[in-house]
């Protein structure tokens, strides 16, 4: 898959099958388009584009500081490039991009950029300044400009956005594993291993805190979890915790990101990790004391190996 940072730099050199959306969590509801993309691509070949954009336009023209994401831009692009597209274009999304017309749009970025012979779009997508042209409008640009407009169901794309809410609110309440379920893949978490306050390694479960830069991501409800991320080609599990660590943090309102990785003896320290997420244990609970806490983690590792086993 080839990935360009906007629509200008493709120059493609054949026509191409393009389709529009933010495709965050690239869950079912969004592969079964990209299927019917690649699908087009094949019997009429042609090159196959799939055009996002980032920020999320809500970030620019709404500043909505509430949303939230299942991917970042690099876990979407990491995702996007294994369902077999050729091309991924991430248009930068600018009040600048936003106030151009339909037309404008249409002929510069599907036409000339993108030179785009079939559009597959849904019922309801929307476009050009104020989203005031809709599908009958693109109908009528594409007899101007010379491409074929498929239209993706009413059912197909209500879909897309249940899946999505879906998946959003089973993370929110910690039911990772209907949100793995939707997404056909494991809900991730990526972020750099940075220093904490080192209080696993005092009691025998050295932990990696993880950083995670975008604070657009959202992140599932406090609470242990089995996880698995590869380092530096190996396949490794753990347990992670997520929230303010009440029983010996001096920090209690921190919400922390702290990983126990089974067998792993290095430095992690500045390593850029994506940890996948498989199961959740238990909530987040404060102990009495380091005694009843280091209980209860040896019992989360009991649970999160014989969890793997059964994998």
């Amino acid at each position: 898959m080839n990935t360009y940072k906007s629509a200008s730099f493709l120059n493609p050199l054949r026509p191409t099958v393009v389709t529009i959306g933010t495709f965050d969590g690239v869950h079912l509801g969004h592969r079964k388009i990209i299927g019917q993309l690649n699908k087009i691509a094949t019997e009429q070949d042609l090159d196959s584009v799939l055009l996002t954009f980032f920020p999320h336009p809500r970030m620019v023209l709404q500043q909505n500081q509430d949303l939230r994401l299942i991917n970042t831009i690099e876990e979407r692009t990491h995702l996007l490039a294994k369902t077999g597209i050729n091309n991924l274009v991430i248009e930068p999304f600018t009040k600048e991009f936003s106030r151009l017309t339909a037309r404008e749009y249409v002929e510069t970025y599907l036409v000339n950029y993108l030179n785009a012979k079939v559009l597959i779009v849904g019922y309801d997508h929307r476009f050009g300044r104020n989203r005031d042209a809709n599908i009958e409008d693109l109908r009528l640009f594409s007899k101007e400009f010379g491409f074929d407009v498929i239209e993706i169901s009413k059912q197909d794309i209500d879909d897309v956005a249940i899946s999505s809410t879906k998946i959003r609110n089973a993370i929110n309440v910690g039911e990772i594993h209907l949100a793995n379920k939707y997404l056909t893949s494991n809900f991730m978490l990526t972020g750099v291993v940075v220093k904490g306050k080192q209080l696993g390694k005092t009691i025998g479960f050295p932990t990696a805190n993880l950083f995670i830069s975008e604070d657009y991501k959202i992140i599932p409800k406090k609470g242990v979890y089995v996880v698995k991320s590869e380092i530096d080609g190996l396949a490794y599990y753990g347990m992670m915790n997520i929230g303010n660590n009440p029983t010996i943090s001096e920090e209690p309102n921190k919400q922390t990101i702290e990983t126990y990785f089974f067998d792993f003896k290095g430095n992690l320290y500045d390593k850029l990790l994506k940890i996948e997420i498989l199961k959740r244990i238990r909530d987040e609970k404060k102990f009495e004391g380091l005694e009843q806490l280091i209980s209860a983690m040896k019992k989360d590792e009991e649970f999160s190996k014989n969890f793997i086993n059964q994998l």
